[in-house]
């Protein structure tokens, strides 16, 4: 008996860990502003479902689906501590609009956690063309679980990106137009504010190299703007991207932004900022109509 119970601890301890089943969708009851409610989705770890929130007009739908991209930092306390992406302002810009928004929470984030996949790498040996692919990646994983859901249409998605969000975004451009009708991004790039110093971008050569190369692939339109007080990617310097792009072959609608507070790149996180830009964002999103899908 003694024998048995020994075995049996045995092989207790050196078992695998059970795992608790990853599951997605919503996680919570609808509530407040614009049916506001929490959602898992998927993510590159098949352990690990992204948190994200999910906003959306009244009525059954199918709604359009737009997906915001949030901004990170290399900095892995300040990632750790970052609070769950909301957007509030551009969510309600968008569900105004008739829009369901998706704000999903990227790996090595806040509450989602894990390993911090878009890692661009040192100053010297940046890898910005591969960080940009892994973060288009992961929003389009989010954005095609979403809408194989009943009340979202098919087709017509667009991608909001901000930041590093907004150079995952650049790298999505490659997808299928049918499922992706267009892509806005705020101030794309990595590697600004490079030890935390304004106006100072880590490879800059790499990251205009990196934004050529997303060009040569890209088969979807493309909306940039920038705020003229930004400080991480300034007007001059994301100019000098968006060139990169077209030449390779991107199609880019690019356009300076008013100055919005002491600090133009966190401009699409506020209020004012939205207001700021929401000539252009209705422009943008004008600029392409599909017809409506039917519903079966």
């Amino acid at each position: 008996m003694r024998l048995l119970n020994t075995l049996v601890l045995l092989a207790l301890m050196t078992a695998p860990p059970v795992c608790a089943q990853v599951t997605f969708g919503p996680s919570g009851a609808e509530g407040d502003p614009f049916r506001r409610q929490e959602w898992r989705v998927p993510s590159p770890d098949s352990d690990i479902a992204a948190h994200a929130l999910l906003f959306r007009p009244s009525g059954a739908g199918p709604f359009r689906l737009a997906v915001i991209a949030h901004a990170s930092t290399q900095n892995g306390l300040r990632r750790a501590q970052m609070p769950q992406p909301e957007y509030r302002a551009l969510a309600a810009f968008l569900v105004a609009r008739g829009f369901a928004v998706l704000v999903p929470e990227r790996l090595g984030h806040g509450a989602t956690g894990g390993g911090y996949v878009e890692d661009q790498g040192g100053c010297d040996e940046a890898d910005y063309a591969r960080s940009g692919r892994v973060t288009a990646d992961e929003i389009f994983r989010a954005l095609d679980y979403v809408r194989m859901q009943d009340f979202i249409r098919k087709d017509a998605a667009i991608v909001i990106g901000h930041s590093a969000g907004g150079w995952g975004a650049l790298a999505l451009a490659n997808a299928d137009p049918k499922a992706i009708s267009s892509i806005i991004v705020f101030a794309p790039g990595r590697g600004g504010h490079a030890n935390d110093e304004p106006n100072r971008i880590c490879a800059p050569h790499t990251l205009v190299a990196a934004a050529a190369e997303f060009g040569k692939a890209a088969r979807i339109p493309v909306v940039w703007l920038v705020a003229a007080n930004d400080s991480y990617f300034s007007p001059a310097f994301s100019k000098a991207s968006v060139d990169a792009f077209r030449r390779s072959g991107g199609t880019a609608d690019f356009r300076t932004l008013p100055a919005v507070g002491s600090e133009g790149h966190w401009m699409i996180e506020t209020e004012a900022g939205v207001k700021a830009s929401s000539g252009e964002l209705a422009r943008a999103l004008n600029q392409l109509k599909p017809a409506a899908t039917r519903t079966p």
